[in-house]
């Protein structure tokens, strides 16, 4: 007799516990969400992606949640919309205890600016990915103009780009590289009325380095206003081209 009363009891509780998972998890369902919540990392330095973005793409879809209940809540959905923005690297979305839903987004981050003649204008990403330019928005980083194919801007000048990033001090005094049409990459200095022919981007730590010197023992002795062009693409010589 007192076997069958633990039994009983152990199979009452059971079935209060199943039931109250079920009407608990039907109330929640029931319930209405009562706020849409976009957090932005890292908005206050970069604004790619604004919260009024986010809030019309998700009512272009007809997902935005504030007034429906939970149980007609898609947060996968949600989180597939905002991804379809090209400026939004991951994103994450999730309901809160207190009866609302946040869309938790992080940024995609470039590292160069791309004005071709060819391909238009874009930027490249820290993973090297080709991105769009936001409308809203720039982002100081590294500009490339002229003759740049999206190969080029993922290769060598994102490479030369990401030293700019390391090094601050060359960050500052480059202003723009230039590709011409033969393949040519050209420095445009910040400060100094030249231009630095590059030719080649792929040994420009040893032609940065060959530059230094040259700004040391030259420029630094005649003067930064005598030459339009300092050349750099041929090995162990500086060719000037006077004013």
């Amino acid at each position: 007799m007192k076997k069958f009363l633990l039994i009983l009891v152990a199979l009452l509780t059971i079935g209060y516990l199943l039931f109250s998972a079920v009407y608990f998890r039907s109330l929640a369902r029931s319930k209405l969400c009562e706020a849409f919540e976009v957090v932005i990392e890292d908005s206050s330095r970069t604004q790619f992606v604004r919260t009024s973005d986010i809030e019309r793409l998700v009512k272009r879809y007809d997902l935005y949640p504030v007034g429906k209940s939970f149980g007609e809540i898609n947060t996968l959905a949600i989180r597939d919309t905002i991804l379809g923005n090209q400026l939004v690297e991951s994103a994450e979305v999730y309901t809160t205890p207190g009866g609302g839903i946040v869309a938790a987004i992080r940024q995609r981050k470039p590292v160069l600016r791309v004005i071709s003649d060819h391909d238009g204008s874009f930027y490249v990403d820290q993973e090297r990915r080709i991105m769009p330019v936001s409308t809203a928005f720039t982002v100081y980083v590294p500009v490339a103009t002229g003759a740049v194919t999206e190969t080029l801007a993922q290769g060598v000048l994102y490479d030369f780009a990401m030293f700019l990033n390391r090094n601050a001090d060359w960050d500052a005094w480059i202003e723009q590289i230039e590709v011409r049409d033969n393949g040519d990459a050209v420095l445009i200095p910040r400060a100094g009325d030249f231009t630095i022919v590059m030719g080649s981007l792929e040994d420009y730590p040893v032609k940065l380095s060959k530059f230094a010197r040259f700004v040391d023992e030259g420029l630094n002795v005649v003067g930064w206003n005598r030459y339009s062009e300092i050349n750099l693409k041929y090995e162990n010589q500086v060719v000037c081209t006077r004013k």
